[in-house]
């Protein structure tokens, strides 16, 4: 059997954080399987899907290197959908019901109000032919609910959560189309796993009550259902579900400089048993996906731990990797230099700013001043060829006595107008012999 795993965001908005972790795991599962991931755009709500959405959605992805094998439209597929309503009506699984949302409310309040659950009490399926045709001459147009079976329990065993057990007779009817026409979300979605023969479907624990109702959707059309897997739903770090998760978009991760690889490295470990490591290529989080590793407990997002992960993974990237994303004219020898440094790539355009000059040294007192003149004239006569730093840090402690910070920081400061930075051993060479004398003259004074 081939693994087939989707993707189903409606285009009604950007891709937020939660979003690309369940796209994720649906990707490795079918990567670690040798199978298949799809993309399927739901936009059956035609009045909330834009376009831009869909084509962002791509976008984001493609940035997150999770490429789909295939994509499908519900918009492109409404003959299908009528085609199993009409059969679902002809069995007598579908239902009209003719409950305005006022009644329906009223129905609810009045149930919460005994203390009873607020289960719709099927009143259309009571309706006699001579009722139905009473509201079709009033042009009342009805809403369509799924006859839940009452007889038999609903379970299943879920790849993360074990074994479900769902009583069918304490839950409503859905609904799954609209007096308008339009569809909601449960029939629709089960239609296309059937069809587009999806075998797991990764979502989050949200979404229990919804799969209970699907299984017996899947078998009143006579299908096999996929498996399932629930994953427990991200939280904030403060350990509760928050509503900043939903703000941190592809957008937002990009504009503060997060790698894809650092996203994929955090959002494929959490909520699992793994540890969360800086992986630069996706392969180690192929191979060790498993729902076994998987746990009940929400799943902490820490957007501190997401950017000290991604300092760690740009520790990794080579220079091939990100010449395009550096300032022009920055070579390799000045990203090796400057990377560990690093917490995202676009710091390194401050740090070639450093290298490139000017710069503007603090003000130094006497003393220091007549140690950088001295610095300054022993930087005169070193081998440029060679490793100019240790041969001027050498002088320097020859002829001054000094030694540690004293030796090193005020050299620092003159040449970089910063405390602290990249290894001086490679940063000098590429200041260079010229702008190095110079920075270190202005530094003393003269």
């Amino acid at each position: 059997m081939t693994i087939v795993t989707r993707f189903a965001p409606s285009p009604t908005g950007r891709l937020h954080v939660g979003n690309i972790r369940t796209a994720l795991h649906n990707w490795l599962w079918a990567r670690v399987n040798g199978g298949r991931f799809l993309l399927r755009i739901d936009d059956t709500d035609a009045a909330r899907s834009e376009e831009r959405f869909v084509e962002a959605i791509r976008t984001d992805l493609a940035w997150l290197g999770l490429a789909p094998d295939d994509e499908v439209r519900q918009s492109a597929r409404f003959a299908l959908y009528e085609e199993r309503f009409d059969a679902l009506v002809a069995a007598g699984r579908i239902y009209p019901a003719y409950e305005t949302q006022a009644e329906l409310d009223l129905k609810r309040k009045v149930l919460l109000g005994r203390g009873m659950p607020p289960v719709y009490d099927r009143a259309a399926l009571r309706l006699s032919d001579d009722d139905r045709a009473r509201f079709e001459e009033e042009g009342v147009r009805p809403h369509w609910r799924f006859r839940l079976e009452h007889d038999r329990p609903i379970e299943w065993d879920d790849l993360i959560r074990g074994p479900q057990h769902f009583d069918p007779a304490t839950m409503s009817d859905p609904v799954v189309r609209r007096a308008d026409g339009s569809w909601l979300y449960m029939l629709p979605s089960a239609i296309d796993d059937i069809d587009l023969g999806i075998t797991h479907v990764v979502r989050g624990e949200d979404h229990v009550s919804n799969t209970a109702l699907q299984l017996q959707m899947f078998d009143a059309m006579g299908a096999s259902p996929p498996a399932f897997a629930h994953e427990a739903l991200l939280t904030g770090a403060e350990g509760k579900l928050s509503k900043r998760l939903g703000s941190l978009s592809v957008d937002h991760f990009r504009e503060v400089g997060i790698e894809p690889a650092a996203v994929r490295s955090l959002l494929a470990r959490i909520g699992t048993s793994e540890p969360v490591e800086p992986h630069v290529e996706v392969q180690p989080l192929i191979d060790s996906f498993d729902f076994v590793h998987f746990g009940r407990a929400p799943a902490r997002f820490d957007e501190s731990e997401l950017s000290g992960l991604n300092a760690r993974i740009v520790h990794q990237l080579d220079f091939d990797s990100v010449r395009d994303r550096l300032p022009a004219g920055m070579t390799e020898a000045a990203w090796t230099a400057v990377r560990p440094n690093l917490h995202s790539v676009g710091e390194a355009a401050d740090w070639w700013g450093v290298i490139e000059g000017p710069v503007a040294p603090p003000a130094f007192d006497d003393e220091t001043r007549a140690y950088l003149a001295k610095a300054a004239d022993a930087a005169r006569s070193l081998d440029w060829v060679g490793d100019p730093w240790h041969a001027l840090t050498g002088a320097l402690k020859e002829r001054t006595g000094r030694k540690g910070k004293a030796l090193f920081l005020p050299l620092r400061q003159a040449l970089t107008a910063r405390d602290q930075g990249p290894d001086m051993a490679l940063v000098l060479p590429l200041i260079g012999e010229r702008r190095a004398i110079e920075r270190l003259s202005v530094a003393a004074g003269i």
